[in-house]
């Protein structure tokens, strides 16, 4: 990696604050539309959509973020960036790649932030396997 990267302490704690922001964003975007669904028309729709629904407006907003900065909000507060590992933006098809492997990362046990411990950079396994990295912003 050409860049330092930041500990794992302050990219852990970039995530927590992550998942803060995340209650709003999910309240505006999933919570209130829903809500205004079941309460004006009788409508609830089926679980597997509603994860869906989820899944798309959680990868609508990291992916819109990645490709306007590199960095979320939480990103922004900690002062990270994503990148590739020579420093330059990662392309949407890596964007993408990583949404899609953070999942599994973190819900089978954390065992992606996990792998931090043990890798050579200090990176998630995701990022490991998208061929992104968290590095500083300069």
């Amino acid at each position: 990696m050409s860049h330092s990267s930041p500990g794992l302490r302050r990219r852990l704690a970039s995530l927590l604050y992550e998942g803060l922001l995340l209650l709003g964003v999910l309240s505006a975007t999933f919570m209130l539309p829903h809500l205004a669904l079941g309460m004006s028309f009788g409508i609830v729709l089926p679980g597997p959509l509603l994860l869906l629904h989820i899944f798309a407006v959680l990868g609508a907003y990291f992916i819109w973020y990645w490709t306007h900065g590199g960095q979320t909000l939480a990103m922004q507060t900690w002062k990270l960036c994503l990148t590739l590992p020579d420093g330059s933006p990662p392309s949407m098809h890596r964007l993408v790649l990583r949404y899609l492997l953070s999942w599994p990362s973190l819900l089978f046990f954390g065992v992606g932030l996990i792998w931090a411990l043990f890798d050579r950079d200090r990176q998630f396994l995701h990022d490991r396997l998208a061929g992104t990295c968290i590095g500083f912003k300069p």
